[in-house]
C-alpha cells in the first residue's frame, strides 16, 4: 500500500493526492505505479494531482536521498557512475508516466512547488494554482542540474527565455508571475477554491467524449517537434482511422434532439 500518495476514482475522475511535503525515495516508484495503473483503467477520463500537505511539494527529500544513495553521489569508479545513471532513469520514470498518461492530467498547486514539484507539474497537461503558490526551479542552489524533466518540458510550456531564467537563477516566482508566463492557466484566491476549480475542470473534461479527448492528447503530443504540415498529416490519418464512433453519433443525435449527450467511449 503506497504511503507517499493516495489514489481515488469517482465519476471517471481520478485524484492523486501527495501525502507528504517532500518526495521520499519511495515516492518515485509509487508515483510511476499509480499512473501506470490509471493509464490501464479505461474508465478514467481525467486525473487531478493535488497535495494534502502544507505545500504542494518541496521536491526531493534530500536527507533521505543522501542517506539511501549517498555513496553514489560521492564519486567513485565506472560501476558507481553506471548505478547512478540507472537511478536517475528510474526516478525519471515517475514523471514520464505522468506525461504519458493517455488522459489529461491537471495539477492543483498550493504553497511551495520546488524542484521535483516543478518537475512533476511540468509533466501535467494543465496547471492551476492558488494565490499563495511559490514556484522554483531550485536545483542550481544545491549544485544539481535538474534531471527529472523541467529542463526538457518547460521550454514547451513557458518558452526558452523564462526556462533559462528560472534554471540559471533558482529564483522563486509567485502565482501572479506563473500566470503571466503561462506556467499556470488560472490562479484561485484560496486552496479551497483551487481544489473546487480543479475538480470542476476535471469533471468538464470527463463529460466530453473520452476517446476524442484521448485522441486530442495523442495529436498534441505527436505535434511536438514536427512541422505544421507533418502535424496536419498525422491528425488527418488519425481521424481517418478513428473519427467514426458511437460517440460521434450520440453527439449528432443530442444536438438534433436539443439534449445533453451521454458519451460511452465507444
Amino acid at each position: 500500500m503506497p504511503d507517499t500518495l493516495a489514489v481515488a476514482v469517482a465519476d471517471h475522475v481520478a485524484t492523486v493526492t501527495l501525502l507528504r511535503a517532500t518526495m521520499a525515495p519511495a515516492f518515485f516508484a509509487e508515483c510511476e505505479a499509480a499512473f501506470r495503473g490509471l493509464a490501464a483503467d479505461g474508465e478514467v477520463r481525467a486525473i487531478v494531482v493535488r497535495s494534502s500537505a502544507k505545500a504542494f511539494s518541496y521536491g526531493l527529500d534530500l536527507p533521505a536521498a543522501f542517506q539511501q544513495f549517498g555513496p553514489l553521489f560521492a564519486g567513485g569508479g565506472a560501476a558507481n557512475r553506471a548505478e547512478l545513471l540507472a537511478l536517475i532513469r528510474r526516478l525519471q520514470g515517475a514523471f514520464n508516466a505522468i506525461a504519458a498518461s493517455p488522459v489529461p492530467v491537471l495539477a492543483a498547486v498550493h504553497g511551495a512547488c520546488i524542484g521535483g514539484g516543478l518537475d512533476l507539474i511540468s509533466a501535467c497537461d494543465i496547471r492551476l494554482a492558488s494565490a499563495d503558490a511559490k514556484i522554483s526551479l531550485r536545483e542550481v542552489k544545491v549544485a544539481i542540474i535538474a534531471d527529472l524533466g523541467s529542463l526538457q518540458r518547460l521550454p514547451f510550456i513557458i518558452g526558452q527565455g523564462h526556462t533559462r531564467e528560472l534554471a540559471f537563477t533558482g529564483k522563486t516566482i509567485d502565482a501572479a508571475r506563473a500566470l503571466r508566463i503561462g506556467l499556470v492557466s488560472d490562479v484561485l484566491a484560496t486552496p479551497d477554491e483551487l481544489a473546487a476549480a480543479a475538480d470542476a475542470m476535471a469533471r468538464e473534461i470527463a463529460g466530453n467524449p473520452p476517446l476524442t479527448v484521448r485522441g486530442i492528447k495523442d495529436v498534441l503530443a505527436a505535434g511536438q517537434g514536427r512541422s505544421v504540415a507533418e502535424g496536419l498529416e498525422y491528425v488527418a490519418a488519425y481521424n481517418a482511422a478513428f473519427l467514426a464512433s458511437e460517440d460521434l453519433g450520440e453527439a449528432l443525435a443530442a444536438f438534433m434532439e436539443k439534449r445533453e449527450p451521454r458519451y460511452q467511449g465507444r
